[in-house]
């Protein structure tokens, strides 16, 4: 036993688990095979693909693209996309380790999309809607001017076609390469969505593992129906830094969203399996009320 294994065991056992864990992560095959991050069970993928993405071990519901979301939620058939265009623009010259444009390019590139937020116009078990998913994988879902922009122009479409407006919500909050300009997409997407009640449309909100930040103090927390996935993070911040500022324990697992439902912070939990059949009821019931004027 060497000298760092007597005065270190407790590390030794933790950097020897590492290496095993890491060891069995690279001898899955890319592309063959998943690893659920939860139970590490090892899981083939076109199984996995047909279970929408959820652990049949564990029930962990594994993270998913927003082409991936919108591919299980919606019609497949009569789908148009909304502000595809729009890309964000480094005005601030912003730099932190690296440069923002050069980060704008990488997550282009990873994950095929101009930005975090997907707007799509379509239907939902034959009932028209319109769909703006977060993708996770560019800059952590972080909200910018553009994903502000795509959310806005997504509420006027709702307005002007007289739709209802259902977003998927995953992100890390606001985007700091944008300072104040990111900010702003607070009020601005709030303010939206209060045009949008103000015309009787009703807005479904579908929380995603995690939320945080800006985008859940905002627009992921104003529905008119707030849905989560099981198990899924939600709050302002991490509980570490809430634990350093009020310096008192915190309940266990006080930022999944059972702990929420228990305390009417949410109003229903949806497997995601369920989801598609359990919006598109709400959709036909909120939808009646509306064209009744009740």
């Amino acid at each position: 036993m060497s000298w760092i294994d007597k005065l270190l065991p407790s590390i030794s056992n933790v950097s020897g688990q590492s290496k095993r864990k890491a060891k069995a992560k690279a001898n899955v095959p890319e592309g063959i095979w998943k690893q659920c991050p939860r139970c590490d069970a090892v899981l083939y993928k076109k199984s996995l693909d047909e279970n929408y993405d959820v652990c049949p071990k564990c029930d962990h519901h594994l993270r998913i693209s927003a082409r991936r979301r919108i591919q299980l939620f919606m019609d497949a058939d009569g789908q148009e996309e909304l502000c595809a265009d729009l890309e964000p623009v480094d005005l601030l010259k912003f730099k932190d380790l690296k440069k923002y444009k050069d980060r704008i390019v990488a997550a282009q590139k990873r994950t095929g999309e101009k930005d975090a937020l997907v707007v799509v116009r379509g239907r939902v078990k034959a009932t028209p809607v319109i769909v703006a998913a977060f993708e996770f994988g560019f800059i952590g879902g972080s909200m910018g001017a553009v994903v502000g922009e795509k959310f806005n122009q997504a509420v006027n479409t709702c307005i002007a076609e007289k739709l209802p407006l259902v977003c998927f919500a995953t992100s890390g909050g606001a985007r700091m390469q944008e300072a104040l300009i990111s900010l702003m997409q607070m009020p601005k997407t709030s303010a939206a969505l209060e045009r949008l009640k103000q015309h009787s449309l009703p807005y479904i909100s579908v929380l995603i593992d995690p939320v945080y930040g800006g985008v859940s103090a905002s627009l992921a927390m104003l529905g008119d129906i707030n849905i989560a996935e099981p198990n899924a993070l939600v709050g302002f911040t991490g509980p570490d830094v809430i634990r350093q500022t009020v310096r008192v324990k915190l309940p266990e697992g006080f930022q999944r969203s059972e702990f929420l439902l228990e305390h009417g912070a949410i109003d229903m939990i949806v497997h995601r399996r369920d989801m598609r059949a359990k919006i598109s009821s709400l959709l036909e019931k909120l939808m009646h009320c509306q064209r009744s004027g009740s």
